[in-house]
Parts: structure tokens; C-alpha cells; sequence
């Protein structure tokens, strides 16, 4: 449906619970994009903007609030919208930040089907949205373990809200955020660990006890994506981190990170952010809490 979908590295690393992002604008500014994380993103005062979740487009009103899954492209766009200043906050956290195995138990099947839900992106209605959104707000004045609680409690209380809407077509998206591999998981595993050293096609697919061409098909067949498009993730997101996080310079986060051609790190990160990194820093430096 869409030939234009941006993959997004975010800046929420492997030691990190969630990170919330807080703004006022007049207008929407991000293209259609996915990323592994959910995302729940709150809109107040801009009625007449766009929504694209999946396959799902529709003009919004003055509150908004969806969940979306991992891997589902999403986006707002100004269109209609005439709003002077619109106030959004977008809490991102791993999809695995609760274990499948503990989100199957009884007390938690309100939870495990927002989650499964959340494939297809939830919509909350205004009053639900009224009701949760000072939570929300005020989410990003707390720290850390009592922060985890509070996300926790926003996410139980979405869960039984009523009224709520499915966007997209269920077969729009393929899931595949299960790996169902533990060679995958052991690649990930060392990538995430190690991304600021060298790593070789050789050393994953050691790592996978399988010749490299034949795990370099297996990784892209299993995740859709490649070998060095997923270390690229990995690494990025680092970088964004700590674009956010320190005053070092660009070259030193990038070689920090693993990158050790400021040409091709250059190229890979406006290829896959839309900006260059001194832009991504201006943008988003002071806005962000990790948690």
C-alpha cells in the first residue's frame, strides 16, 4: 500500500525500560515509518490531522491515543489540521519489556490482548484518552522504579477501557517479532553486546554454527532484514542515544558505536533517519527522558 515507509532507530538501547518524548508544534514533521518498539502516542488540539496506521487512514479529532505494535508503519500528518499548538507525548518500550511466559497468566489476560491487539494498533476513545492523559503527562516526572509502576498501571488501565477501535487489517502486517530461533537470539545477543567492536559476517554465523552464506539467507528470511542492516540498527540506536545524552562530538559517537568510516557513517545514518546527525541532535536533544 505504501512504497515510502522510513524504518526508525530509536534511541531506547537494550539497558533502558521505556523513554518518553515530550512536545509542542504547529504541525506534523515525520514521515510514515515502523520500528521494532511499541509505541503509544497521545495528540491533544489537532483536529483535522491525519492518521496512517497499517492500512488505516483517518482524520483525527482533538484527543488522540494509539498504541502501536512493533514493525507496524504508522504516522501523523498536518492535512487538515489548523492547530496553533498541538501537544504530543509518544512513550516508547521494548516489545519484550514483560515475558511472554508472564503475560500469559490470568491475572495479566487484559494486558496480553492489548499487546496482541496492539499488532494492528489501538485507538482509545476521547473519553478514555481524557481520562488517562494526565498520567501520561505527568509520567515523565517520575523515576525510576516508581516510573515502571506508573507505565505498568497506564497500560493495565488501557487495557479494560471500553471503546476501543482496531485499525488495520489483520492481514496487512506479517508478524514477526517472535524469532522462534535460538541462533538469532544468541546473534543478538553478542551483537548487542559488542556493537562497538568489529563484527564480521564470519563471527555471527560461527556464533550460529552455520556457514556464513547460508546464515546470511537465514537472518534475512527470519527477520527481513540483513546481516549489516540489523548490526546498523543495533549500532544507531546508540547513537542516538548518545546524541542525546552527551556533548561528545560526532565523531567520537560514531566511532564509540562501531563505525569506523565517518563517510559511510554519515551516509547510513541520513539513509535511515532522514537528517544528518548534528540535525537529529538539534531536533531532539533535551526533550527525551529514558527511563
Amino acid at each position: 500500500m505504501f512504497k515510502d515507509i522510513s524504518r526508525e532507530i530509536t534511541p531506547l538501547t537494550q539497558s533502558d525500560c521505556f523513554t518518553i518524548f515530550s512536545r509542542e508544534k504547529n504541525k506534523f514533521d515525520f514521515p510514515l515509518h515502523n520500528h521494532e518498539e511499541m509505541e503509544l502516542n497521545l495528540i491533544l488540539d489537532a483536529p483535522g490531522a491525519k492518521r496512517i496506521v497499517g492500512d488505516h487512514i483517518e482524520e483525527i479529532g482533538n484527543y488522540e491515543l494509539v498504541l502501536v505494535g512493533p514493525n507496524l508503519p504508522h504516522g501523523w500528518f498536518t492535512h487538515n489540521c489548523k492547530s496553533d499548538l498541538i501537544k504530543e507525548v509518544t512513550i516508547q518500550f521494548h516489545k519484550d519489556l514483560l515475558d511472554e511466559r508472564f503475560l500469559k497468566r490470568n491475572q495479566l489476560n487484559f494486558l496480553r490482548a492489548l499487546f496482541d491487539n496492539s499488532k494492528r494498533g489501538v485507538l482509545f476513545s476521547p473519553e478514555a484518552t481524557k481520562n488517562i492523559a494526565p498520567k501520561i503527562f505527568a509520567l515523565n516526572k517520575e523515576g525510576g522504579f516508581n516510573s515502571i509502576l506508573e507505565l505498568f498501571s497506564i497500560l493495565h488501565e488501557l487495557s479494560i477501557a471500553t471503546d476501543t477501535k482496531m485499525l488495520s487489517d489483520s492481514s496487512f502486517t506479517k508478524e514477526e517479532y517472535n524469532y522462534n530461533s535460538r541462533r538469532i537470539e544468541k546473534v543478538f545477543e553478542y551483537m548487542n553486546s559488542n556493537f562497538d567492536k568489529p563484527i564480521t559476517l564470519s563471527q555471527v554465523a560461527k556464533i550460529a554454527n552455520m556457514p556464513d552464506a547460508s546464515f546470511s539467507r537465514f537472518i534475512k528470511k527470519r527477520i527481513g532484514y540483513t546481516f549489516i542492516d540489523s548490526l546498523n540498527e543495533i549500532r544507531l540506536g546508540h547513537v542516538s542515544r548518545m546524541l542525546i545524552d552527551t556533548t561528545h562530538s560526532v565523531a567520537e559517537i560514531a566511532y564509540k558505536c562501531g563505525f569506523n568510516n565517518m563517510a559511510n557513517f554519515n551516509r547510513t545514518f541520513k539513509s535511515k533517519k532522514g537528517c544528518t546527525p548534528n540535525e537529529f541532535r538539534e531536533n531532539y536533544a533535551g526533550n527525551r527522558v529514558f527511563v
